[in-house]
């Protein structure tokens, strides 16, 4: 599904975007963003990595251990020929870091904020990485994700009023189950758009007091 490989795209390009690694931390990192339930297996990151890499938003150093380092232009063994070490993991795992291309390329993906961002699939992934994301840009991804999940709810509200006498005990303990985490994701919503909305208008008014300055009071003449 074209759309959960653009949500582990983009959690790859955030955690690279703090620090280069090699695909074996890259993974459990991914696993603790994304969650157990939503691990992904070997098998489908290094198909991944491999797509960015051919358009160029990441790049790797693939060190074979049982090759002697060349020489770099310094003559230093071990160096590149910029002088600088190249980046090895452990036991010459190759080691991923984003390209300027890449962070090009998430900028503009951590500056979207329509439908894709706040839904199931992509919305951890958007939220886990908010502090590189600009606050009107948060904004409008949390109050997407509460509008869409408010449609959700009234949706589950009328089909369990429908079907309330016809579902034996267990199902109706499931579905007010499934209502009550809907409840509590939206006050948790709540609280966060609350949150950006007092960042944003305190950022505004600091703007415009900068750029409106009071004007200096007029020194009383004397009699």
């Amino acid at each position: 599904m074209r759309s959960r490989s653009n949500v582990l795209e983009t959690a790859v390009l955030g955690l690279l975007s703090s620090a280069p690694l090699h695909g074996y931390e890259l993974r459990k990192r991914l696993n603790l963003l994304l969650g157990s339930f939503r691990a992904f297996s070997y098998g489908t990151l290094y198909p991944a990595l491999k797509s960015l890499v051919g358009r160029g938003l990441i790049e790797t150093v693939d060190p074979d251990p049982a090759t002697p380092a060349r020489s770099g232009a310094s003559g230093a063994p071990g160096r590149t020929a910029s002088g600088t070490k190249p980046l090895t993991g452990r036991r010459g795992r190759i080691v991923y870091r984003l390209t300027p291309e890449g962070k090009e390329h998430l900028q503009t993906t951590l500056a979207s904020a329509g439908p894709a961002a706040w839904e199931d699939e992509s919305f951890d992934v958007r939220f886990a990485l908010f502090a590189q994301t600009d606050a009107e840009t948060r904004l409008r991804i949390l109050e997407g994700r509460r509008t869409r999940l408010t449609e959700r709810l009234e949706a589950v509200r009328e089909s369990a009023a429908r079907t309330r006498e016809r579902l034996d005990e267990y199902t109706l303990e499931l579905q007010r189950h499934g209502l009550e985490q809907v409840e509590r994701e939206v006050r948790w919503l709540d609280g966060l758009i609350t949150t950006e909305r007092d960042r944003v208008s305190g950022r505004d008014r600091d703007h415009d007091a900068g750029a409106h300055p009071a004007p200096a009071p007029r020194n009383k003449e004397r009699g």
